[in-house]
């Protein structure tokens, strides 16, 4: 069976995890990613062996900082099946007719709107959505954290309604340009935040309800959720519940922060220490006059990227069924 061909466009934070991830699938092959700047991630990209592409004006620029350049973007995207846009958010938008010139599948982030795709993805929660379809957009990290654990409760015991509280890191680790030094923020000020409606986008039917502030962490974010069912369940239903989920990992063993399960990662040799999966304080489920309540920590640099390989999967029909995707890709990623 010959493989997809996949365009990275941006290979920053998340496009180059996305690249890496990719690769490791028997089902999909990288053909190219593009770099705007001949700075240190697109030498790691000459070190993975990746043909790089750039934007026509920067062509010269990239050849003289030692880079040598395979061709514009639209020549990587003329020669893709499927593309994966990883670029800030905002410019993504600007590239959908490139996409739609050369008559290839695109796949956009969660820093885009849902309208530009037409179609939110999780791939838990509703893979089948996105089978054959021309135009995806994977949801942020937070929303991906959201899907994958309201999804089992609400086909379980069915939801009510979900309050959740979003601890946000201010900047990733290796950003210096932006977040808060000594102060939270509430983000927004205006309430709710964009993150419950964003969960809608995927599962409509849901009734929740967000808020968030950002801090002075560049780790992870952590989550306080607290969710009203349509069924009696105790806590240990829910922790056999969410023991059966591919993308849930219960933390314990001491682990008492963020800092202590990002340094799991590293300590698992997993590549760039990431976590993929939504990290539960097990310890933390409880039912509590009737309602669950519990704590998770999402890795916002990683946990969509597993995601982003299960909507290729289901956009090119190379699987129909998401739990076998979802399989499939986490044994080649390792989770």
């Amino acid at each position: 069976m010959s493989k997809v061909k996949v365009a990275i466009n941006g290979y920053g934070t998340i496009g180059k995890r996305v690249a890496d991830a990719v690769s490791q699938q028997d089902d999909m092959e990288i053909i190219g990613i593009s770099k705007t700047r001949p700075n240190y991630e697109a030498w790691v990209a000459v070190d993975r062996g990746y043909a790089i592409y750039a934007p026509a004006e920067k062509i010269d620029a990239m050849n003289k900082g030692g880079i040598t350049v395979a061709g514009s973007v639209e020549d990587m995207v003329g020669s893709a099946e499927i593309v994966v846009d990883c670029t800030p958010g905002g410019i993504g938008e600007k590239n959908k007719a490139l996409y739609e010139k050369a008559g290839i599948k695109a796949i956009w982030q969660g820093g885009e709107e849902h309208e530009l795709a037409g179609c939110s993805f999780n791939a838990s929660s509703n893979y089948e959505e996105a089978l054959g379809r021309d135009f995806v957009r994977v949801v942020s990290c937070n929303t991906t954290g959201l899907c994958r654990v309201i999804s089992p409760l609400d086909r379980e015991f069915g939801v009510k309604k979900v309050r959740a509280t979003l601890m946000r890191r201010a900047a990733d680790p290796g950003d210096i340009k932006k977040g808060p030094i000594n102060a939270i923020v509430p983000n927004p000020i205006k309430l709710p935040s964009h993150h419950g409606p964003d969960v809608k986008t995927v599962m409509p039917h849901i009734d929740i309800v967000s808020i968030a502030v950002k801090l002075p962490t560049t780790l992870m974010h952590l989550h306080a959720l607290n969710a009203e069912l349509d069924k009696d369940c105790s806590a240990e239903d829910v922790k056999d519940l969410f023991a059966k989920q591919p993308r849930i990992r219960f933390v314990g063993q001491g682990i008492s922060s963020t800092a202590e399960i990002m340094e799991l990662g590293k300590d698992m040799r997993r590549p760039r220490g990431d976590m993929w999966e939504n990290c539960i304080w097990d310890e933390s489920i409880t039912i509590y006059e009737g309602e669950l309540y519990f704590f998770q920590g999402i890795h916002q640099e990683s946990d969509v990227i597993p995601e982003n390989i299960d909507a290729i999967r289901a956009m090119m029909e190379l699987e129909s069924d998401g739990a076998r995707s979802i399989a499939k890709t986490n044994k080649a990623m390792g989770i």
